[in-house]
């Protein structure tokens, strides 16, 4: 085994991420006890593994007993809870010793509520969600923000960098939940920024490609200029793979950080209405660039 260890590696969450992260750590050498509600994503997995390197258990409670570093990359606190707390749940088959790592964008006081029960069992909680969208994740490249102590994070680390890039240590549990959520508000701040910056030139009759390549040789280039704005909404594809209904959750974290914190964040709010509003107009599983669809709906009306 190319990981040094024939010890299962829990996956729980086979999603548009999971899959491919999980697909990651196959293609190292790591063996992996999965566990997906969906029947087609398990078989999506087991295609193509090599032999005896998938199992399938039936709950989280037979990860748990499966292996002792577990990962979840789940899509909301709703799902995280039932994984973690629900009847057959990971607290209840823990083993002392065992990392549970959570990959998502749960909400940083979930997670800080979390860590103690993980620790009753004897283990430890970790949170390290992810950013650079499925291509990042097919080819091994995301960037991972990781909270958790050195000794967690030393069990979690090869599993980690078979599935990441940049391995970002940001400080105690819950404090990569909380970077995640404020830097996928700066992300939603620049595509909105963006979009209502093509829309007005539109109405201007620029040429949409070239005002595209003025912002990304100025002072306007953010990542979303450069991967969204010719790639999918110029184009009209709107097909890059993350879902408008996910940044609303991202946005509404991020909101939960300025309630507890108490700061006014204007800029913020401003995107936590749009957004929602987009998902009420196009639904929560169209991609998010097609933030930039929903603010011509009202020019077409």
């Amino acid at each position: 085994m190319t990981n040094g260890t024939a010890a299962p590696i829990g996956f729980i969450g086979l999603g548009m991420m999971g899959l491919p992260m999980a697909r990651c750590l196959l293609a190292k050498g790591f063996l992996i006890v999965a566990c997906d509600t969906l029947a087609e994503a398990r078989a999506a997995l087991a295609e193509g593994a090599p032999p005896q390197a998938v199992q399938f258990a039936e709950d989280p409670a037979a990860v748990a007993a499966g292996s002792t570093l577990i990962f979840t990359m789940l899509p909301t606190s709703a799902v995280v809870h039932a994984v973690m707390e629900g009847p057959r749940g990971l607290l209840s088959a823990l083993r002392s010793g065992s990392v549970v790592v959570d990959m998502g964008s749960l909400l940083p006081g979930e997670t800080r509520r979390l860590a103690p029960l993980v620790a009753a069992r004897g283990a430890s909680f970790v949170d390290a969600p992810v950013s650079g969208g499925v291509a990042k994740a097919r080819n091994g490249t995301l960037a991972i923000m990781v909270g958790g102590d050195d000794a967690s994070f030393a069990i979690a680390e090869p599993a980690l960098r078979a599935m990441g890039e940049a391995i970002i240590r940001t400080g105690t549990v819950g404090s990569a939940h909380a970077m995640k959520a404020l830097n996928n508000f700066v992300y939603a701040a620049g595509l909105l920024a963006a979009s209502e910056a093509l829309r007005m030139g539109e109405k201007l009759g620029l040429d949409l490609p070239v005002l595209a390549d003025v912002l990304n040789a100025s002072s306007g280039r953010n990542f979303s200029t450069e991967t969204k704005v010719k790639q999918d909404i110029l184009s009209g594809k709107y097909t890059r793979g993350f879902q408008l209904g996910l940044m609303r959750k991202d946005l509404e974290i991020a909101g939960s950080i300025a309630e507890e914190t108490g700061f006014d964040a204007q800029a913020l709010a401003v995107c936590r209405t749009q957004w929602t509003r987009a998902v009420e107009a196009l639904g929560p599983t169209v991609d998010n660039s097609e933030i930039h669809r929903f603010l011509g709906l009202g020019e077409k009306a």
